[in-house]
């Protein structure tokens, strides 16, 4: 190919990348300009050489799908461009596996072998990636809950500590508690209110005045603490916080009335 019409194609190649297909006598200068603009078209690169290769799974990691001859430097570079593109190795590597989990800690789903290293590379990129781990341990989940509080969803096996953690990072996480403790409904109060204090359970008279102290810092709206009361099944306790506290102008009289007249009380 001489040097014009060689031109020709390298401007046509880096307007429209796609044109690619339609040149039967493909230079790699044309090939390089091409898969710069867009990785994918490597797939319509006749002479696959490393360099191209390279640069077209630097500008996207997935077009590594369509490299014939991969080696570990064009894998490296194709995962940490998209941490997805992981599905498309052929050989994984330990230090190919933590590339693509710092990338995108989702893509732990396509480890092959996965490692304690690799797990927590993973969780702490990304919370939810928990859901992947397959041999989960306290390590591995704390640094998933500390990373994304609701990630306690998939955590198997629960702990105070673990509990804790994910309540300090996201008070929503408390639904996820299967054993709600006063500290741990204390810490998602302090996290998030208005948010988690509909997702505590009312076990004691204990868990509702650790509720109402939580009001008194957060209060803002008496409605709120109309939908406390709600939750409450014995009131003698309850009560006596209000008077102590002077709560009653937050609460609608009429309404709570007809509740505590079933326990022989009335405000």
């Amino acid at each position: 190919m001489n040097k014009k019409i060689e031109q020709e194609v390298i401007h046509r190649v880096k307007k429209d990348p796609y044109s690619l297909r339609y040149v039967k006598e493909q230079t790699e200068t044309a090939c390089l300009v091409a898969v710069k603009e867009e990785g994918c078209i490597i797939k319509h690169v006749y002479d696959q050489t490393e360099e191209v290769c390279l640069e077209a799974v630097k500008q996207n990691g997935r077009a590594l799908e369509f490299v014939k001859d991969q080696t570990e430097e064009i894998c490296l570079a194709a995962v940490k461009q998209n941490g997805y593109a992981l599905q498309y190795v052929k050989d994984q590597t330990e230090e190919i596996c933590l590339s693509a989990v710092e990338e995108d800690g989702q893509v732990l789903e396509y480890v092959n072998a996965q490692t304690p290293k690799i797990c927590l590379a993973a969780v702490k990129q990304n919370g939810y990636s928990l859901e992947y781990v397959k041999n989960q341990t306290e390590a591995v989940c704390l640094a998933a809950v500390k990373r994304d509080g609701e990630a306690l969803k998939y955590v198997k096996n629960q702990t105070e500590k673990i509990c804790l953690e994910a309540v300090k990072r996201n008070g929503m996480a408390l639904k996820y508690v299967n054993n709600q403790t006063d500290s741990i409904c204390r810490e998602a109060l302090k996290n998030n209110f208005n948010a988690s204090f509909r997702l505590v359970i009312i076990k004691n008279n204990s868990t509702a005045l650790i509720l109402l102290e939580a009001f008194l810092q957060h209060r803002k709206d008496k409605s709120i603490l109309t939908e406390i009361i709600k939750k409450f099944s014995k009131y003698e306790e309850i009560v006596d916080f209000y008077t102590k506290h002077n709560l009653w102008k937050y609460v609608d009289s009429n309404k709570l009335n007809d509740k505590l007249i079933k326990y022989g009380m009335t405000i």
